[in-house]
């Protein structure tokens, strides 16, 4: 594994806290250092332009000096600390200050440098302590000016360093005190802030651990705020109201199909042990075994209609456009084909043009649902209609019979829920379940109005049913495309 990979997982194995106190930390570390950079820049600035004063005017009395040919050791008057010397151009001393060692002070680099310009330069370091540190200024003379008539030459003047040195050695001293105080100061109060940003996140941890443990009813005491760790915290609030949600309806559900498959299941096999317990003839014997096969085929359409009801995929933007006009015409033409209904008794009033996007068959199914449970517990005529509301399709399908019971409007789509006087009829429940998914599924809305009764399922909008509660209408909302413009989804 490449370091930087592994330096990487070391990194992110480490707290949360941690991290960010440490990014934090390098954060102003970085700030302080440039800052305790400018300062230090600044006042080496400050220093230095006052040493470079007072060796211009130092400067100015050598070079009046050699120019006018007095005497340098009288002319030039240097304070304590204050040196000068007159160089050739090939770096010899040709006068200098009694108390300078024997040697130029200038390297030949620098020499070459100030015989075209003024110079200034340091000599020695501020870290490690040198013995003598100067500080240098040097200007060319030109040719045939005093005592090196014939040759170029250089004055130099120079100063000692030791109090501007010293103030900065302690003024480098002082910020990294002062900045090493601050960074650990900063630290401190990121890691007490960062812990108590971080406690809330940590009770969620706990609650969400408990509640993986199988505790029910567990919400996060979410603080009254309005911060990313509140907002994080009402929505995981919700997502656990729609997870317990859907786990009752999960629950529901298993009870409700374990019931509903349990009847047949018992049948099933009375039949099967009433036909082995003696001897039967072969038309007793063909008659259980076409009793068997009545019921296996209706557990099959059991299970097949469980698994409709299960398996509904969310539609998107890419799902094909679907003809809904020449869809609906279709079926409800194939329909009174299989059925021998009569046009008076199926109707069909779709407005041409109507498209959505989605998928045919399973739109199809849902509508052909409807048309069973109108024609099983309706009284025809039976009307299917499809038209345009606002950015919307609206299918309804109604019919003239007695309708259902108010009470029962709310608990119509759940599964395995049958009015009471649908019971002794055929059927397993799951019909209006089935169309609410799939509508779910095309991001659309179910209303059911019977008897003057209304009831929503996943309302968003508040498109009406469209037509008077005689008998019982359901009504499809669904987001489309009308006239190739595109329509917004509902809500």
């Amino acid at each position: 594994m490449p370091r930087r990979r592994r330096w990487a997982t070391r990194w992110g194995r480490l707290p949360l806290r941690v991290r960010l106190v440490a990014g934090f930390a390098a954060a102003m570390l970085v700030v302080l250092t440039g800052a305790g950079a400018f300062v230090y820049l600044r006042v080496r600035y400050a220093l230095d332009l006052r040493l470079d004063d007072d060796l211009a005017a130092q400067s100015a009395q050598l070079t009046d000096a050699v120019r006018t040919g007095a005497p340098l050791h009288t002319a030039v008057r240097s304070e304590p600390g204050e040196y000068w010397q007159l160089l050739d151009s090939g770096n010899h001393v040709l006068a200098t200050s009694p108390d300078l060692p024997a040697g130029s002070l200038l390297t030949h680099g620098q020499l070459d440098r100030a015989l075209r310009e003024p110079l200034r330069a340091d000599r020695g370091t501020l870290l490690p302590i040198s013995p003598r540190p100067l500080r240098l200024y040097a200007v060319p003379i030109q040719p045939g000016a005093g005592p090196a008539a014939g040759q170029p030459a250089v004055t130099v003047a120079a100063v000692r360093r030791d109090q501007r040195d010293e103030a900065l050695r302690e003024l480098i001293g002082q910020l990294v005190l002062a900045n090493l105080a601050a960074l650990a100061i900063a630290s401190l109060v990121g890691y007490r802030l960062a812990r108590a940003a971080l406690i809330p996140v940590e009770r969620y941890r706990g609650e969400a651990a408990r509640i993986a443990a199988g505790a029910t009813g567990v919400r996060l005491a979410v603080p009254a705020t309005d911060d990313e760790v509140a907002r994080l915290g009402r929505t995981l609030n919700d997502m656990l109201t729609a997870l317990e949600t859907a786990l009752d309806r999960e629950r529901q559900f298993i009870n409700d199909a374990s019931h509903e498959l349990r009847t047949p299941l018992t049948l099933l096999a009375t039949e099967l042990e009433l036909a082995l317990r003696r001897p039967r003839t072969t038309a007793e014997l063909e008659r259980a075994l076409r009793g068997a096969a009545a019921d296996t085929a209706d557990l099959i359409a059991l299970a097949d209609d469980l698994l409709t009801v299960g398996t509904q995929p969310a539609q998107d933007g890419t799902a094909p456009t679907v003809d809904l006009t020449a869809l609906l015409t279709d079926l409800v033409d194939r329909y009174r084909t299989s059925t021998g209904a009569d046009p008076d008794t199926l109707r069909c009033h779709a407005e041409p043009g109507l498209t959505v996007r989605g998928d045919a068959t399973r739109l199809g199914r849902a509508v052909t649902n409807l048309i069973d449970n109108a024609t099983r517990y309706g009284t025809p005529p039976i009307t299917v209609t499809a038209e345009p509301v606002d950015a919307l399709v609206r299918i309804t399908v109604q019919d003239t019979g007695p309708g259902m019971s108010p009470a029962f409007l709310p608990r119509a789509a759940e599964r395995f829920r049958r009015a009471d006087t649908a019971r002794t009829s055929a059927g397993t429940g799951l019909g209006l379940s089935i169309v609410a998914a799939i509508v779910r599924a095309h991001h659309g809305e179910l209303r059911i109005c019977s008897a003057g009764a209304h009831h929503r399922i996943d309302a968003r909008t508040d498109v009406p049913c469209g037509h008077p509660a005689v008998g019982t209408t359901v009504t499809l909302v669904l987001p489309g495309l009308v006239q190739g413009e595109r329509r917004s989804p509902p809500g």
